[in-house]
This record gives C-alpha cells, structure tokens and sequence, in this order.
C-alpha cells in the first residue's frame, strides 16, 4: 500500500473573507473606525471628563470672591484649562481625520479616538486633579483660614476624582493588554488548526495508482 498526502486548498469562502480584508485594510479612511466599542467607550469618557471638568471649574470660580482665599482661583483655572485640553485633542482629532491628512497607520492609531494618546492624556489630568487635591489638603491643614473647611472638602473631591480616574485608566489599559495576549493565541491557535486540516492522506494500492489518481482528480 502507497500513502499519498494530498493538500486541500483553503476554502473559498476563506479567500474571499482574507480579500475583503485585505482591500479593508488598505483604505485609510478606515483607520480611523477601528475597533468601534474602544472608540466609543474613549470618546464617552472624554466628554464626561470635559464636562466634569468644565463645570466644576465653573463653579469654583463662581464662588471666589474677595474675602475668600485665591486657591479658588487658581483651582478654578486649572480645572478648566484641563477641560480644555481634553477638548482640543478631540477636536484636532477631527480636524486631522476630516482634512485626511495623515497617512500613517501608527499616526492614525495614536491620534484617533480610542487610540493610545487618549488612555495617557486621561492619566495625566488624573495625576494633575490629583496633585491640585493633595495640595489643597496640605495647605488647608496647615493654614487656619476663614474657607479652610470648604478648601479641604474641594481637596477630599479632587483627590478622589483624580485617584478615581487614574485606576479606570490603569483598568482599561490591563484589559486591553489582556484581550491583545488573547488575540494573539486565538490566533495562533486558528493558524495551527489550519495548517493540520490541510492535509489528508488517502491510501490507495500500487496497481490501480492511475486510476486513483484520475478519480481523484
């Protein structure tokens, strides 16, 4: 008895599936659209922190006053030039997508919404919200001013705000290191199942090796 190993070529629903994906990946005004649930979850999230920002700044400024301390100022500033941080990199975010000027797919995948500049911009207002309410809490237990319990209740909320927002984003970027390791298996795992049901053997005899082969054919 002779063994011949006769190789399957993928099915052609797979081609089909691997060229359609294949002309996706090339249009760059796809880039942008990627992974949609991150993109949405990012851009939810950087318009609550604009608002949160916005308003609150709003309202620590609305409350300064002349017998009041210029820490509410000075927070109130600084929290909305935050909110306006935010703001801009979303904005500039659009500007690049609709004037399509970038063509990099690195570049695409830092600026676009979901992408790796949001995940650090949110970290670093974070940390910022953080520093303004752990200083505010060391100056209000110092200094015995008129407003020392409104100046340690704003510290209490801004630190809380900002350790809040720095272990969300140190969740989401675990998560994300976590579904990439799980892609990368999946697919190595689908890769090897591949590779074995592509190969059959079939046993035929040494006499009738012609007329097997035709009937395979």
């Amino acid at each position: 008895m002779a063994h011949l190993q006769i190789y399957q070529q993928r099915p052609l629903q797979l081609e089909q599936a691997l060229f359609h994906q294949r002309v996706l990946d090339e249009q760059v005004e796809l880039w942008w659209f990627r992974q949609p649930g991150q993109s949405l979850l990012c851009y939810c999230a950087s318009v609550a922190l604009i608002l949160g920002l916005g308003f609150g700044g709003v309202g620590v400024l609305s409350t300064t006053s002349s017998l009041s301390g210029e820490w509410r100022l000075a927070v109130g500033t600084a929290l909305c030039l935050l909110a306006l941080v935010v703001l801009l990199k979303q904005l500039l975010s659009s500007a690049i997508q609709d004037m399509n000027c970038v063509r990099s797919q690195r570049r695409i995948d830092q600026l676009r919404s979901g992408g790796q500049v949001d995940p650090a911009l949110h970290l670093a207002v974070g940390s910022t919200v953080s520093v303004c309410g752990m200083v505010l809490l060391c100056v209000g237990s110092v200094h015995r001013e008129r407003d020392r319990r409104d100046m340690l209740l704003c510290g209490a909320a801004l630190l809380s705000a900002g350790v809040a927002l720095i272990l969300a984003v140190g969740l989401y970027c675990m998560l994300l290191l976590f579904k990439r390791r799980q892609r990368r298996t999946n697919r190595a795992h689908r890769v090897r199942r591949l590779s074995r049901s592509t190969v059959q053997v079939f046993s035929v005899s040494g006499r009738d090796m012609s007329s097997s082969r035709t009937s395979l054919i």
